[in-house]
């Protein structure tokens, strides 16, 4: 007897099992190198076992998308204010698109649906209940909450790009050629690039979301007063 087939017999094929696996195979060959014939030699058992748990490909990409979204979302205790538990949603989304560049196109495409569901809708819950307890009139909950998401989203999706398009260069020399580039524009077309070129160069990429998170709290706050003060226009 082989040692494949006693482990076919002896340890237990769950939905949860099959989900890392395809957490791992999508990590090392993005959604084209997802298939049942790669998660049946990950977890030494046939395609018939898999299918049992799962209906297809594209349930498995949802719930390997959702395992991520969720372990992200889930922050610690603590009564931190509103305002901290978005930076830490945010950053938390960031660094696990990071992690798993694949998450990005999957959260596009759910929320291209007709109907958002799974680790959309969680990210929508939780970013949706911190901006109700921001001062965020009723009605303009729905708009709020979807430009803080599409942001996030966004950027997190942007900077996973562009490192899986660096082939494995380091993120400096990257930004250094990139800035390089930028300064050597002719100036009469574009001044703007050339005056931010060596920022760009120097720049964090955490830090720079983390800033843009923080403009869009600014101005979800800025509108929420001048909603509350009457002068909304």
């Amino acid at each position: 007897m082989t040692a494949v087939a006693t482990r076919k017999r002896t340890d237990a094929l769950t939905r949860a099992r099959i989900v890392d696996a395809a957490i791992a195979v999508l990590d090392a060959d993005e959604e084209a190198g997802l298939t049942f014939r790669a998660l049946s030699q990950a977890l030494a058992t046939g395609p018939g076992a898999i299918y049992h748990h799962v209906s297809g490909k594209g349930e498995l990409l949802d719930a390997a998308t959702e395992a991520v979204v969720t372990a992200a979302l889930d922050l610690p205790g603590g009564g931190a204010a509103p305002r901290e538990e978005v930076h830490a949603l945010a950053l938390g989304l960031f660094d696990a698109i990071d992690d798993h560049p694949w998450v990005a196109a999957q959260l596009a495409a759910q929320l291209a649906r007709t109907s958002a569901h799974g680790a959309s809708l969680r990210i929508l819950e939780a970013l949706g209940r911190r901006v109700m307890t921001l001062g965020v009139p009723r009605e303009h909950w729905f708009t709020t909450t979807t430009a803080l998401l599409y942001y996030v989203l966004g950027a997190a999706g942007q900077n996973a790009a562009a490192r899986e398009s660096s082939g494995g260069d380091d993120r400096a020399a990257v930004l250094a050629r990139e800035a390089d580039a930028w300064e050597s524009l002719p100036a009469e077309d574009f001044p703007f690039l050339r005056a931010v070129a060596a920022q760009m160069r120097d720049h964090d990429d955490r830090e720079q979301f983390t800033a843009g998170v923080d403009l869009v709290l600014a101005g979800i706050a800025a509108s929420g007063a001048r909603v509350s003060g009457g002068s909304a226009r």
